[in-house]
């Protein structure tokens, strides 16, 4: 049974993830470096004592090491939010699918730079399900839908998606390469107080620092509530289960993030699947479990 606690490790991050979007509304009106600050110190506080515990190992870390724990810590704790951020900043000019189309393409970078930096070996009929895995994404995410026409907008935001895309993708590649030096608790410790720190110093150049004052009591209760379940907590099992599995397979089980935002928006918003959406829903659910099958028959 154990077998199988990495991938629903990361498809359990991966639906808190799809939970996080509903929890921020409340935050929309605060600086996004404020806000990255904030949630990555309240979470380093929360995990301290694993860092504190494994701290003789993290002195022991070599230039690699280092290079991969603040490569996640710029690129997945600042970058890519960014990245995604700002291209979302031009929905009022382009089609919304564009945006998070192409960041559906962290994956693909993902899969090609675990190939290139961790030697990990991708048979072809893991590349053929993920695939069929990604076709799944979409069709979950988007139903049956046409693409605007591009304009200049629609290039800048574009580029801005796959920036995000890449910042997360190669995250997960780097976040292994540095669980293969230190426990996925220590990592997930040191990665949110890297990041927490390096997102200060951007902060205080910023001065937006003084929107902390003007924080409502319902605010701070969501941010809290983010550090406790999509935050730090999400991160700290999403490492959990990149420790156990290859970053070209982990990468796959996080598409099960538009599966459980689409199921989502329909309980609590009562937007129902369209027929499209819910034969992607079938396809993706299809793929990860023979994915699990293929990881499970290559390990055996």
């Amino acid at each position: 049974m154990k077998k199988y606690f990495p991938p629903l490790a990361v498809i359990i991050a991966a639906f808190l993830w799809s939970l996080d979007g509903i929890l921020r509304q409340q935050l929309y009106d605060i600086p996004s470096f404020l806000i990255i600050t904030l949630e990555h110190a309240f979470g380093a506080i929360l995990f301290l004592p694993f860092l504190i515990k494994g701290w003789s190992q993290v002195k022991m870390l070599d230039q690699r090491g280092w290079g991969s724990m603040l490569w996640i810590s710029i690129c997945g704790g600042i970058l890519g939010t960014f990245f995604y951020t700002k291209a979302l900043s031009y929905i009022n000019y382009i089609d919304l699918s564009v945006v998070v189309l192409l960041q559906k393409f962290q994956p693909i970078f993902a899969i090609l730079l675990a190939s290139v930096i961790l030697k990990e070996k991708l048979s072809s009929r893991f590349l053929l399900l993920a695939g069929v895995a990604l076709v799944g994404g979409y069709l979950v995410t988007f139903g049956v839908t046409s693409m605007s026409a591009w304009d200049d907008r629609t290039t800048i935001a574009s580029l801005l998606a796959l920036l995000a895309a890449f910042s997360w993708g190669s995250s997960t590649v780097l976040g292994k390469h540095a669980l293969t030096r230190l426990p996925f608790q220590v990592v997930t410790s040191l990665r949110l107080t890297v990041t927490a720190l390096l997102a200060g110093f951007v902060l205080l150049a910023s001065q937006d620092i003084t929107a902390v004052t003007e924080m409502t009591g319902a605010q701070w209760n969501s941010l809290m509530l983010i550090v406790a379940s999509t935050g730090a907590v999400a991160l700290f099992i999403y490492y959990y289960g990149l420790k156990h599995l290859p970053a070209s397979h982990a990468t796959i089980y996080e598409l099960f993030w538009p599966l459980s935002a689409i199921s989502i928006d329909w309980f609590v918003r009562g937007r129902s699947m369209s027929p499209a959406q819910i034969a992607g829903s079938v396809i993706l659910l299809t793929a990860i479990v023979m994915l699990t099958q293929e990881r499970q028959k290559n390990n055996g």
